[in-house]
């Protein structure tokens, strides 16, 4: 099977094109081709498919093989497969994933090739029950959460997938190891969450890190880094616009004041391509 390799600063997945190859059960490939030591080495799984609703379609699978409803960086990254393998011809794509139709734009630089993708993230879903947290309150802004033996004050976002963010002095000594895990499988979230811990450096930059579901720490996360301005906007800390720096690099967020989305900018790059016997 032919795969490639590309990563959203940092955010490595294997892409499939599912209109050459035949993925039969992808939740296995995914942990299989994940495998830093026995597979490729990634994130997870992305397979590119025909749809019947846009452009392209879109499914990704951590590396413990659950199937995710959408990836900030992994969808910068088809936006970029597809024009540079001359699957369009076009720099506005759409992408169906399981959070809905995305539209992206897409940077080309001198050689023709995708280096920056701009995307259309829709609307932040705010209310619990959609999130979904285990909560009866209209907004769950700066609410408290007791993980292990500490409480920690915490906001819930859904960019098509759920999302914590907490706010923290410094993110870069922030013990993720021993509270991600704890976020991710509290009884609050009862889908697991995405978990964001959160340093405001001012009102225009913020440093944050993440733990994903399925997939551990990771170097970037596109939907999440969306969800922490969303919250960093609820909370009073930034305005609307703000350059997330991630461990893997920066992107830059901005909610649109007039129609309610988010939008994400941001590289795609390609690292390699190769077989793999499955």
């Amino acid at each position: 099977m032919k795969f490639t390799k590309m990563h959203g600063i940092g955010n490595d997945y294997v892409y499939i094109n599912c209109f050459e190859e035949r993925v039969e059960n992808p939740s296995e490939l995914a942990r299989f081709i994940s495998d830093r030591h026995f597979g490729v080495g990634s994130d997870g799984l992305v397979l590119i498919l025909p749809s019947e609703k846009a452009d392209f379609r879109m499914r990704m699978f951590n590396s413990d093989g659950s199937e995710a409803e959408m990836c900030g960086n992994a969808i910068r990254c088809v936006g970029k497969f597809v024009y540079d393998n001359g699957m369009t011809n076009r720099k506005t794509v759409t992408v169906e994933t399981l959070a809905g139709v995305k539209t992206l734009e897409l940077f080309t630089g001198r050689d023709n090739k995708v280096e920056q993708v701009k995307v259309d993230m829709g609307e932040p879903i705010l209310k619990p029950r959609d999130i979904p947290v285990d909560s009866d309150l209209e907004i769950f802004v700066d609410e408290p959460v007791k993980a292990g033996d500490e409480e920690f004050r915490v906001t819930c976002v859904s960019m098509g997938n759920p999302h914590a963010v907490t706010f923290v002095p410094n993110v870069r000594d922030f013990p993720l190891e021993k509270i991600g895990p704890l976020m991710e499988n509290h009884p609050l979230f009862p889908r697991r969450i995405n978990a964001e811990f959160v340093e405001v450096v001012n009102e225009n930059y913020l440093k944050m890190r993440v733990w994903e579901r399925g997939a551990g720490e990771t170097m970037a996360c596109g939907t999440g880094a969306c969800a922490v301005l969303v919250a960093s906007y609820l909370n009073g800390l930034t305005g609307r616009k703000a350059t997330v720096e991630l461990l893997g690099g920066n992107l830059t967020i901005e909610w649109n004041e007039k129609n309610n989305h988010v939008y994400k900018t941001g590289p795609a790059a390609f690292i390699f391509t190769g077989f793999i016997d499955i």
